[in-house]
């Protein structure tokens, strides 16, 4: 007899404000005590030093954490000159020191050299694997981490402002796998006065924005209420990573193909030309993700929302 899931079974996006100080799996179990949820996971880790948007997807919406984590993302940071760490930020032991300060006008020639596709070396301290292990839980056992420099993608990067001779705050639009201790580590090495992170905060996800972000006192609120479930509730709906692709309304005929792992013809005068990834929706629901390949639609992910 098969066991029976603990929880309930919820499917949809919720956009957690993360809180300083709490790590990003941390706030992933409050969050699926407050909603009771069967399954939840998250699409992108912040450290405990950074607080902003933590997408988290409930059941049917795991299968799309992929687009979310793939898709662009903002930063607001603040630097403080003088001081390179182990970390890259200031939860670190500080590694090297310099009396120089660099000027407005040195910060902003630089900034070109940190836009577009560059090399960047992660933290030591950060999730990237070596040999099937975490790098920061190798730096914390007090092992030499070295870690190759990558291809990353820099949209933008601005100064917003130059509080004192030591401080610069920062923003930034940047792709999949930008780690922006490495940004403000790297700016202070080639300004000849080292730096580090002393405050972060995520702005943007994919197609997740500030304005879609719950605290988690709110969230406690709504919950107390009995209005977490609510139709302008906290939770959006499964496909909001795949926006961006085109949409294909089915049948339910079709949907139930769909369902069942089997292709359908796309029907209407632009079928032979369409390509590539897209999501096909019945009645207002998902119902799969797949590929279109001549006239037809190959589904990849089937959603059960029924």
């Amino acid at each position: 007899m098969a066991r029976r899931k603990k929880g309930q079974p919820i499917n949809g996006w919720l956009i957690l404000d993360k809180p300083l100080g709490l790590t990003s799996t941390h706030a992933l179990a409050r969050v699926k005590r407050l909603f009771d949820a069967q399954k939840a996971g998250h699409a992108g880790t912040l450290d405990p030093l950074a607080t902003g948007i933590l997408p988290i997807a409930f059941g049917e919406a795991t299968k799309t954490v992929s687009f979310a984590v793939d898709g662009k993302k903002s930063y607001a940071f603040a630097v403080r000159w003088g001081a390179e760490t182990s970390t890259d930020d200031k939860e670190g032991a500080v590694t090297a020191t310099s009396d120089a300060r660099p000027t407005e006008g040195e910060i902003r020639a630089l900034l070109p050299c940190f836009v577009g596709e560059i090399m960047q070396t992660p933290p030591a301290f950060s999730a990237v694997k070596i040999d099937g292990e975490r790098a920061y839980d190798l730096a914390r056992d007090g092992e030499v981490v070295v870690l190759d420099p990558r291809a990353i993608q820099i949209d933008d990067l601005r100064l917003v402002d130059m509080p004192n001779a030591d401080t610069a705050v920062f923003e930034a639009d940047c792709g999949k796998g930008t780690y922006v201790r490495s940004i403000a580590r790297d700016m202070g090495r080639s300004l000849g006065c080292y730096g580090h992170v002393i405050e972060l905060r995520r702005t943007r996800v994919g197609p997740f924005e500030e304005g879609d972000a719950w605290g988690l006192e709110e969230l406690e609120d709504e919950a107390e209420a009995g209005r977490l479930f609510d139709t302008d509730g906290p939770l959006l709906p499964v496909e909001m990573p795949l926006r961006g692709l085109p949409e294909l309304m089915v049948t339910p005929s079709d949907a139930s193909k769909l369902v069942r792992g089997m292709a359908v013809l796309i029907r209407g005068r632009d079928a032979p030309v369409l390509s590539g990834l897209m999501y096909a929706t019945c009645q207002g629901r998902i119902v799969a993700l797949g590929e279109v390949e001549k006239g037809a639609l190959h589904p990849i992910r089937v959603f059960n929302l029924g």
